[in-house]
């Protein structure tokens, strides 16, 4: 049964990896800053693949890549982790990982979208209708209605207006974009290579490019002042270890054995695994109408896939 259904499994381990790294990068990013914790955490994770590629491939690098693998998986990593997680981690700041996680469920849609225009995925209408329910879903839970009482008159005005910042709301969008892009980005440059080798060229990308912004902006001194956070550094290490190492090397063995659709509709399940960590550990508010949004937006992403 397990054989049959690898890409499945794996991509049900992905959404409970990220859900255990969204909420160590959340707390680390409100500690050091989310700039920090995107270099720190990619540098942690190519320690880990490079180890492991080592020992399971022979190889310490992916120097057995071709040129094209490099180009994609590279424009993959530049598109994922450098503009998606930018984005993402300072939404965690801005807005909270819960949801954050539950605005990334867009990614799926969005790379079946991409899916359609690059690779010629066909969508269907059942898929059109999942879309505008993942887009209800998330609605109900970042828009609320306030009614003002008219000072010259009897009647009452209904407006509505947003739960939560539209800075923090945008930031969370980006990454999905980010997300969606960078798993198409994967999928045309993977092919048939080795799944933890992709990824450390997806990673040494988003190293070079976190650099680079670093360079850019002079924000060498934020990065110094991250190593002396101990407790945020061992939030960074966890999150990099669930994260850009198991989850992105599940992510890619998930969309490798099955279709992009049916490994994005599992992983999208994230805003229903982070509702209730997020209360327990980190003593968020959290409503029924919050529950109901998320569940009807995770199922819209079903059944545009399934």
């Amino acid at each position: 049964m397990f054989s049959n259904h690898i890409g499945e499994f794996a991509g049900l381990l992905t959404a409970v990896f990220w859900t255990v790294t969204a909420l160590a990068f959340e707390s680390a990013s409100k500690k050091i800053g989310s700039l920090s914790v995107n270099l720190i955490r990619l540098c942690m994770a190519m320690i880990f693949l490079s180890l492991y590629a080592w020992v399971t491939r022979g190889y310490l690098l992916p120097t057995d890549a071709s040129g094209y693998q490099w180009l994609w998986l590279s424009l993959s990593g530049l598109v994922g982790f450098v503009l998606g997680d930018l984005f993402l981690f300072r939404s965690y700041v801005v807005i909270s990982a819960r949801i954050s996680m539950l605005i990334m469920a867009l990614a799926p849609p969005m790379a079946a979208i991409i899916s359609w225009f690059a690779l010629g995925e066909r969508l269907t209408e059942k898929q059109g209708l999942g879309m505008l329910l993942t887009f209800a879903g998330i609605a109900l839970v970042i828009l609320k209605r306030e009614v003002n009482e008219d000072e010259d008159s009897d009647s009452k005005q209904r407006k509505v207006k947003l739960n939560y910042p539209l800075s923090g709301l945008l930031l969370a969008f980006g990454g999905a974009v980010g997300q969606a892009g960078g798993l198409v980005l994967s999928k045309i440059g993977m092919q048939d290579y080795n799944v933890v080798a992709a990824v450390q060229i997806r990673v040494i990308t988003g190293i070079v490019g976190f650099a680079l912004i670093f360079f850019l902006f002079n924000r060498w001194d934020s990065l110094k002042a991250a190593f002396k956070n101990v407790n945020a550094l061992k939030r960074v290490s966890v999150g990099a270890f669930f994260g850009p190492f198991l989850g992105v090397t599940f992510s890619l063995l998930s969309i490798k054995y099955t279709s992009t659709g049916v490994a994005s509709a599992i992983m999208s399940i994230v805003p229903v695994l982070i509702i209730a960590p997020a209360v327990l550990i980190f003593k968020e508010k959290f409503n029924s109408k919050e529950l109901i949004g998320a569940l009807i937006t995770v199922g819209g992403v079903m059944l545009f896939f399934l």
